[in-house]
């Protein structure tokens, strides 16, 4: 293993928080991306992309995600909408629908259905009012546990954290023992920039025993 021993030190309070949220993107990759459909106070299904996000926890099923305070000082849509109803759909991203998730993204005004605007197909949940992405091949429908608020301002972190209550998973995708095949999935990851990952390089390390 190869140690180094010349560092450039970054002090975050020296510098604009833009810079660090860069300087972040590119350090914590690759990172997984929470296809996100939540609704509008009023009923429209809303549709978001998060690369703050993971797993936290199985008793009970859970997953964090963190939708950025927006740089005008503003929250999210999906944030509100969360505020407002408490349900959400959690769609994993693969490669072959990472353009239409970008499309997505983009910055609509509230209101504005991003299921249309993007192309995906609205699938009915079971036991929340989101609608699931019909193009990704796993959904998992959550219920709001808490949002736990880090910061205040522009780019402050806003920690949604929810419990799964029921995983679908298409069956061309679904293992014997109910897990998800990782060789046919194809899931993409967010990297820093505009740069994605797949996940189509991996490998295999068995767990260890104690070194004697």
């Amino acid at each position: 293993m190869q140690t180094h021993t010349e560092y450039k030190t970054l002090v975050t309070a020296d510098r604009e928080n833009r810079a660090n949220f860069h300087t972040l993107l590119s350090c914590v990759m690759p990172r997984p991306i929470a296809f996100v459909s939540t609704i509008t106070p009023n009923g429209t299904p809303n549709l978001a992309p998060f690369s703050f996000f993971n797993a936290v926890g199985s008793n009970p099923p859970a997953i964090i995600f963190s939708p950025a305070t927006k740089a005008d000082g503003t929250d999210k849509d999906t944030l509100n909408n969360l505020k407002s109803h408490g349900e959400m759909v959690v769609n994993v991203v693969t490669h072959g629908i990472c353009e239409a998730m970008n499309q997505a993204s983009a910055a609509y005004p509230p209101g504005v259905n991003e299921f249309e605007q993007a192309g995906f197909t609205q699938v009915p949940s079971r036991f929340v009012k989101p609608p699931r992405v019909g193009e990704s091949p796993v959904q998992m429908e959550c219920k709001l546990i808490q949002i736990v608020k880090v910061g205040e301002g522009p780019l402050s972190a806003n920690i949604c954290i929810g419990e799964i209550v029921c995983f679908h998973v298409a069956y061309g995708f679904l293992l014997a023992n109910d897990t998800v095949d990782v060789e046919k999935i194809d899931l993409v990851a967010r990297m820093g920039g505009d740069w994605y990952a797949t996940i189509r390089d991996r490998f295999e390390l068995g767990k260890p025993g104690p070194v004697s």
